[in-house]
């Protein structure tokens, strides 16, 4: 394998171009490495500025001028399939943690009955006890 001849480009980004795309991977249905690998930098490099932003080290100053997010990107879109399946899975969940309750449930019932049959029979004998006791 060849190495690299010559020296190697560093790129210098404007504060514009790093809060863009900090934004950008602060979207809730965008990942931080789709982000940077789409504007091909390295996903350390946006963590890093993502933690300069979040610190105030680095100035939302562009903000003030009115750079924002497009707007296609501002709103969440909404996919139908996704919100379908997505409600199906917190039914399921529900139903899961239902069933979850029910057994333990069970189980504290179950151990109630023995717990009662065994305290019935306890005050049988002792009923039986005293009588015994009595009648000498």
């Amino acid at each position: 394998m060849a190495a690299p001849v010559g020296p190697k480009k560093v790129h210098r980004y404007t504060y514009e171009f790093k809060i863009q795309a900090v934004r950008l991977s602060l979207h809730p249905e965008i990942q931080t490495q789709d982000v940077a690998h789409a504007l091909d930098i390295h996903p350390f490099m946006l963590s890093k500025w993502k933690k300069d932003y979040r610190e105030g080290r680095l100035k939302p100053a562009a903000a003030a001028a009115g750079f924002s997010l497009p707007k296609i990107l501002r709103t969440p879109k909404r996919d139908p399939e996704k919100r379908a399946l997505q409600r199906l899975v917190r039914q399921l969940e529900a139903k899961v943690e239902a069933r979850t309750q029910v057994r333990a449930l069970e189980r504290k019932l179950a151990a109630l009955q023995v717990e009662h049959d065994l305290l019935k029979k306890a005050i049988r004998f002792n009923i039986e006890r005293r009588r015994r006791s009595s009648n000498s």
